[in-house]
């Protein structure tokens, strides 16, 4: 693992570099690699997610806290994804965020400990996500959502943010050609959103994105 991936310097980075309140906009989207091969139509309204990118301290490394969503549902089945959803009218992301963490994987409020929020990101589907990351105490136990979660499982945060294990690939769309990130990790195949948010999880942290909130 490179020395710069330790627990101690990712999380001395993310208090510099997260933001402290969730963004009211967007500052990455699923359309930023596809110019001329658009999904999102220009003044949109975004309706408001949240999800948990959920750091697990194992020694001196951290994992990242990933979902399967289960193949019968009627959307996004079978993608991997970060414990999250949809904002109750009222709610806050952070309320959300953990809200939806319990419901999907039994991981009480009491084990989360947010660290701050990545920039928002604008999906095809028409949502605002709200990331917000969080390290996971010790103790907690899992009890994933019976319907919604066919899996939870943990990628080392080093894998994530090495740069030479993030791909672009393409998909055709309508006769274009549009192109996402992916993590191809072991039999796990992390793309789209979930992948979108991944990068900018490094950038927060190491790299392009500002580092003030």
């Amino acid at each position: 693992m490179t020395a710069a991936f330790t627990t101690p310097d990712v999380l001395a980075r993310a208090a510099r570099s997260l933001l402290r309140e969730p963004p009211p906009s967007w500052d990455a989207s699923d359309d930023d690699m596809n110019v001329k091969a658009r999904m999102i139509p220009d003044g949109i309204k975004p309706k408001h997610a949240a999800v948990l990118v959920g750091l697990i301290s194992r020694g001196d490394e951290l994992n990242v806290l990933l979902t399967q969503r289960t193949a019968h549902l009627s959307k996004h089945a079978g993608q991997i994804a970060f414990p999250g959803g949809r904002l109750d009218e009222g709610e806050t992301p952070l309320a959300a965020a953990l809200r939806e963490t319990f419901e999907e994987t039994g991981i009480e409020p009491s084990f989360v400990e947010p660290l701050g929020y990545l920039d928002g990101y604008l999906t095809v589907t028409g949502y605002l996500v709200n990331p917000v990351v969080a390290l996971l105490k010790e103790g907690y136990r899992l009890a994933p959502h019976d319907h919604e979660v066919a899996d939870i499982f943990e990628v080392p945060l080093s894998f994530l943010l090495t740069e030479t294990n993030r791909e672009t690939h393409t998909r055709e769309w309508q006769g274009l050609t549009r192109r996402y990130y992916a993590y191809p990790f072991g039999e796990r195949y992390i793309w789209g959103a979930t992948a979108g948010m991944i990068k900018n999880l490094g950038d927060r942290l190491y790299g392009t994105a500002p580092q003030t909130a």
